[in-house]
Order: C-alpha cells, then structure tokens, then sequence
C-alpha cells in the first residue's frame, strides 16, 4: 500500500479545505505558480508530509510560504503536527494522469474550495486583495464616516444587515480600501465564508469568456453560489446591455437567497448614466453611503497616518499642513507627494523642510495650480445652475443665485490655494467673513442635504477631469 492510500478521508478533507485559505492569503498567481501541486502523501502523531515536483519549488516554497502553510495548517485543523515537505516527481505524474482520464461531464465542471472551475481552466475570478487596505489603516472623517461605519456593520454582521450596501465617490476617496477591508475582515473572522472581489469589469470579461466557451451555467453557478459578492466600480457596465442582464439577475438570485452584495461606483445609483431603470433601483434599495471629498482634517489625519505607518519621524509639522493645504484632489495623490519628501530627504540626505517640498513637487504643485482658477468654479457652478456668471460677482441675495454663489465659494476654498480674502475679492469684492460663513454653511448643507451634496461632488469631479 502507498503511503498516500493510508491517508483518511479526514485528512485529504483537511488539506483540501487549507489549499482553500493558501489561495485566499496569498492570490490565485501565487497558488497556481507554487501552492496547488503540494500533495498530502503521509501522516503520523507528529508531522504531515506532503509533496511536490521538484527540489526548486520545495525550496521555494520553504522560503517563502513555509511559516504562513504551518500556521493554517495548525489553526484550521487545530493539532500541533508540523508539515514537512519533500519532492516526489510522481506526484505531479500521477495528478497529471488522474486529470486526462476525467469523463468529459466531469471535466466541464468541478469545484474547488467553492469556487466553480469552467472546461477552459481555473478561472482567477476574484481579485488580489491589498494587504494595506485594512479597516485599522482606514482614515475616518467627516466625509467618509457614514462610509466606514456602514462598510464596518457588513464586514462585523453575522446576517445581512442591508443588501446591498452601495458606496460611492470620487476617484482616489477611499471606496476601494473600503472594499479591500471587508473582505479581508470577513477572509479573517469566517474563512469558511465564500467571498468573491471583481472589478465591474473582469465580471464583464468573465461573462464573456463564458459565452464564448459556451460555458455559461458554470458562470452561473460560481457567482450564484457566493456568501458575500463584491464588485467594484460598478459604471463600467453602463450601457453593456447583455452584461447588466446577467448581473441583474446574479444581484436578485443572490439577495434573495440573503447572500450580502457590495457594490461601489463613482456616482450614486440615480446618476449612472447608461444603466437601466430596473437595475439603479436595485443598487439603491439597500443602503447607500457616499464619500465626499476630503476636507483638511481629514487630509493631516492621513498624512499622520502614513507617517506612522511608515515609521517617519522627521517631517515637520508645517510640511504636513502645506501637504494638507495645497494637495486636494485625492489620496492616492496626496500620499504620493508625501512618499516622494519623504524618498527625496532619504536618497538625497536633505532633512524636509517646507522649502524642499516645494521644491520636490514643483511639477505636481504647479498642475494643482493650473488645473483650477476660480473663475473656472465660477463659470461651471453658473452653467450647473443655470444661471448667469455675473451672478457671481452681484449683491442680489435671492436663493437661486446665493446658493449657487455660496457653493462656487466653497469650491474655490476647497479647489485652489487662495486665501479667504483673495476669493472674496473674486467674488464682488465680498469681506472674508462673507465666505468663511459660506464654506461653513454648504460643508454643513452637504452632509443634510443629500441632493446638495451629490451637486457639490459632481462639480468637483467636473472641474478636477
């Protein structure tokens, strides 16, 4: 008898479930360059073996794998065996064999740990996660509070709480980490959880990848038989007639069987432009949380985080208000342009000061400059609301043209590096307090005043494209 053949059916049940986790740590390229040819051939009080091809990958694996296989392998089968691996060139003969002489229907579809396989291969469908993109490393402010507290509530609950839960913002906001977070809390606390994250789009590419193959009810049943489906930047199938089809009936066949859906696009669901009627008033039925654009708090709040996150020390209070100050777009660029004073001071041996950093982002700070005026927050707001661009500048205080005024000072706050006195000099040659109370009253308005507020980030988004 073989030593594999005296392994008990618990043991291959085991190992089986482990190769489930190994894919979700470490990503489907990794598992299938690496992980999925280990094979369990023995084992004994003390120690599982386990086998792969050759002396190079062993070696490899022992390198690079070999502490995160021995901690699965002890918390998911709760015993103190180690696992040893040793190469065995039979093995992969011996899979490569049992594989060919598989009937046809069987070949067609199998499944893996839970996730269909199609007869043209192991289709990767769910995405890598970011290992930096945790709740713990989230940044929570004004506006993205409501964001992370809903996210948080789904990744924590042990039933659906609302379905789907819809988040939504501008580029660069947050959304992403968001989605990132809760799969990972959901991967940690319930690894038994099936989870699946895709963009909008390779959901698009499966789809179609399946339609070609003629394989189509294995597309069905992978993604109808997930715990909890996660598909980001959901505006890319707007006006994919055939795609929406399909997702729709995937997104109902799903929350009607109480399986949490998360879904996130850059407008709410009432402005994808693109998608149909039926298909926005779903997105729309659960709960629906949007990220504004970040305010100065929030900015400082990420840029201390980062340095901490980074172990950095030595930057300079009045930098990381300049960074706050004048980066204003997104995160991502704001981390960036800190990454790049921090990189400069390290290579060069410059200490940071407020005058390297101006001179280390000269391109990036100058295309913040050009990139908005105030007379372009002007001249946009005035057409949003239609109404004329001398407006602006007029004493008249009726609220169809205070409002829309009110809202170009807020943006012309948020948008340039003007002070409050230079933008109301801009505006009819208003007092400074005139637009303090006026930045004050819409960042209050927005958060109350959910119409308001998708007017503001529209506006936002219009003017940074």
């Amino acid at each position: 008898m073989s030593k594999k053949n005296i392994l008990s059916e618990k043991i291959l049940a085991d190992w089986k479930r482990v190769c489930g986790l190994l894919r979700i740590n470490f990503g489907e390229a990794v598992y299938n360059s690496w992980l999925h040819q280990i094979q369990p051939l023995h084992e004994s009080p003390e120690k599982l073996i386990v086998s792969v091809p050759s002396r190079f990958m062993r070696d490899w694996i022992m390198s690079h794998y070999n502490d995160r296989i021995q901690d699965i392998w002890k918390k998911e089968v709760n015993s103190s065996q180690f696992v040893e691996v040793i190469v065995s060139p039979q093995v992969r003969n011996k899979a490569e064999s049992d594989s060919s002489s598989k009937p046809e229907s069987e070949k067609k579809l199998n499944s893996i740990d839970g996730v269909a396989t199609q007869e043209f291969g192991l289709v990767d469908v769910s995405a890598s996660l970011d290992p930096r993109f945790t709740f713990k490393e989230f940044v929570v402010g004004k506006p993205n509070e409501l964001a992370y507290a809903a996210a948080y509530r789904v990744a924590e609950a042990k039933n659906v709480p609302f379905n789907p839960l819809y988040l939504y913002g501008g580029v660069g906001l947050g959304k992403t980490h968001l989605m990132h977070a809760i799969a990972w809390h959901i991967r940690e606390s319930d690894p038994r959880r099936k989870v699946i994250y895709l963009s909008a789009e390779k959901f698009m590419y499966q789809f179609i990848r399946a339609l070609r193959y003629k394989d189509v009810m294995s597309f069905k049943q992978l993604f109808r038989s997930v715990d909890v489906l996660m598909i980001d930047d959901v505006q890319f199938i707007s006006g994919k007639e055939s795609t929406q089809e399909e997702f729709f009936h995937t997104f109902n066949a799903l929350v009607d069987q109480n399986r949490q859906v998360i879904i996130s696009g850059d407008r709410s669901p009432s402005n994808l432009d693109g998608m149909e009627e039926r298909m926005r008033s779903r997105l729309g039925h659960g709960l629906v949380a949007d990220i504004h654009q970040t305010d100065y708090e929030l900015r400082v709040g990420i840029l201390q985080s980062k340095l901490q996150q980074l172990s950095a020390k030595n930057v300079p209070d009045q930098v990381i208000e300049f960074l706050a100050h004048r980066i204003t777009s997104n995160v991502r660029e704001l981390e960036g342009a800190l990454t790049r004073v921090l990189a400069y001071s390290n290579l060069v041996g410059r200490p940071i000061t407020l005058e390297t950093t101006q001179e280390v982002l000269r391109d990036l700070l100058r295309a913040n400059d050009r990139r908005i005026t105030i007379e372009d927050i002007q001249k946009r707001v005035a057409e949003h609301y239609n109404i004329r661009i001398g407006e602006m500048h007029s004493a008249r205080r009726a609220r169809s043209v205070a409002r829309p005024r009110q809202v170009a000072m807020y943006l012309a706050k948020q948008l340039t590096a003007r002070s409050l006195p230079e933008i109301g000099k801009q505006f009819g040659g208003r007092d400074h307090t005139t637009v303090m109370h006026a930045v004050k009253r819409i960042d209050e308005l927005r958060h109350t005043d959910s119409n308001l507020g998708e007017d503001v980030d529209l506006l936002k988004r219009m003017l940074e494209t």
